[in-house]
């Protein structure tokens, strides 16, 4: 279950149902749903925070009382999302009087903090890395972006030909410079059905996963441990990948170590220019 290829985790009318016992580990989880337009779906939040994420497409939600209306996107390749925050122990409803799909990034947690709306004019956008690494991070429930209780969850928009979540780099191990998060990567490619990349896991000292994985859209990459990276965007297909993150650590925060082999690299990004292709868009302006 390391790859899991589109349609492998459908259930109960889910497109993606990976919770984390289907992972093998304790807090991370994904869903991703799909709505016929005039579609609804009501759901239970149970044990967990979640954090719906509009793919494609609007949606309104009503929980604890509360309704929000998310403005969505054409697409993750066309614009920020708005989102909003689910609490554990809710029920919730989601409609769309058009249709669309999305996502719902959780984590099991232990704190129930009130349902929130985030406007899309919030969510940082960051360049990273420079040259052929160039990407561009929409920092959306980051650690120090958005208040949760465990989940941190991002999405990062890779041009075609470039190599993202590069130099590898991991977080299996406690530490002051290293958080312990189990880590789902959730892809979607710009170009149609022939759309592919590939994502490497390989062992760390505290981690054994060991994967060179072909993805395509509605893909997930599960990564209990290990270097991973790069994430490569194979030239003619950008690639979008949403990042679910959650851990056993007292302090919700994203440290990690960079393999030592290919460090190096990360030393190289001031002499360079990001590619000019990013960013693909930036935050709206409030509305």
């Amino acid at each position: 279950m390391t790859h899991v290829a589109a349609g492998r985790a459908a259930r109960d009318g889910w497109d993606v149902c990976l919770a984390p016992e289907d992972a093998g580990w304790t807090y991370s989880g994904l869903r991703v749903l799909s709505l016929e337009p005039g579609g609804r779906r009501e759901f239970a939040t149970g044990d967990s925070e979640w954090v719906l994420l509009p793919l494609a497409g609007a949606c309104d939600v009503r929980v604890d009382g509360r309704e929000f209306a998310l403005h969505g996107r054409e697409s993750v390749f066309a614009g920020v999302s708005d989102f909003a925050y689910l609490p554990r122990e809710s029920d919730a409803l989601v409609t769309s009087a058009g249709g669309g799909r999305f996502a719902l990034a959780g984590a099991r947690c232990g704190r129930r903090l009130p349902a929130r709306y985030g406007p899309a004019s919030g969510v940082p956008v960051e360049l990273r890395g420079a040259g052929g690494t160039s990407r561009q991070v929409n920092n959306f429930a980051a650690a120090d972006v958005f208040d949760c209780d465990r989940l941190i969850a991002v999405e990062v928009l890779t041009p075609g030909g470039n190599w993202s979540s590069y130099p590898p780099h991991k977080h299996d191990e406690a530490g002051p410079h290293e958080s312990r998060l189990e880590e789902i990567y959730y892809y979607e490619l710009a170009g149609g059905p022939a759309a592919i990349g590939y994502q490497r896991v390989y062992p760390s000292p505290r981690g054994g996963t060991d994967l060179l994985a072909e993805v395509r859209s509605g893909d997930a990459v599960l990564i209990p441990d290990g270097w991973h990276g790069p994430s490569m965007a194979v030239p003619g297909y950008d690639m979008y990948y949403l990042n679910v993150m959650a851990g056993p650590d007292p302090e919700r925060a994203w440290r990690i170590s960079d393999d030592p082999a290919h460090a190096w690299v990360r030393g190289t990004w001031p002499d360079q220019h990001p590619d000019p292709r990013l960013p693909l868009y930036g935050a709206p302006e409030d509305v």
